[in-house]
């Protein structure tokens, strides 16, 4: 398979900006093989739905500028629905386990997150903090703690009971 096909599927399977670096060492590809592969994928790409972005050391697909009206009807279709058993889900691992890691909250739930994560983003009931090098984790918001009605986490009902269980399950799972 093309290489310019492959960095595609890695970057839409990521849904993440990726190091260029990385995706070097991945390939195992020169960064001159990167930049003429990226040529073609962003060629590929220009009459399409999405689009290659790319600074100085990430690259990342991103949906065309031109569908920006469509995209934002279909954002607030999301956010008019409920986030459903899996978005509440994925909030209570989040809540419990901040800051986490999205291989981490897959790992525990057992299902890819990408799309839960992406809609909990969208509403601002979640933040994305970047780790130098090694990807995102997962916060809670204040949006969300308002909604709760605590000004705090460990305000919230039995959530000691609830962090000593997780403890002693973690310590269980490590043995």
């Amino acid at each position: 398979m093309a290489l310019d096909i492959q960095i595609e599927a890695l970057l839409f399977y990521k849904a993440t900006p990726q190091k260029k670096i990385n995706i070097c060492k991945l390939f195992s590809i020169s960064e001159e093989t990167l930049m003429e592969s990226l040529k073609v994928l962003e060629s590929r790409l220009a009459s399409g739905a999405t689009r290659l972005i790319e600074t100085d050391t990430e690259i990342q697909l991103v949906t065309a500028p031109e569908l920006a009206d469509f995209i934002e009807v279909l954002r607030k279709q999301e956010l008019s629905t409920d986030i459903g058993k899996a978005g509440a889900e994925t909030l209570s691992i989040i809540l419990y386990r901040e800051p986490i890691s999205r291989i981490e909250i897959d790992r525990i739930r057992g299902v890819n997150s990408s799309f839960i994560l992406r809609n909990l983003l969208i509403r601002g009931l979640i933040i994305r903090e970047s780790i130098t090098g090694q990807g995102f984790q997962f916060r809670t918001s204040t949006k969300l703690l308002q909604h709760l009605g605590v000004g705090r986490k460990q305000d919230l009902p039995r959530f000691s009971e609830f962090m000593n269980a997780i403890d002693e399950f973690d310590s269980i799972e490590h043995e």
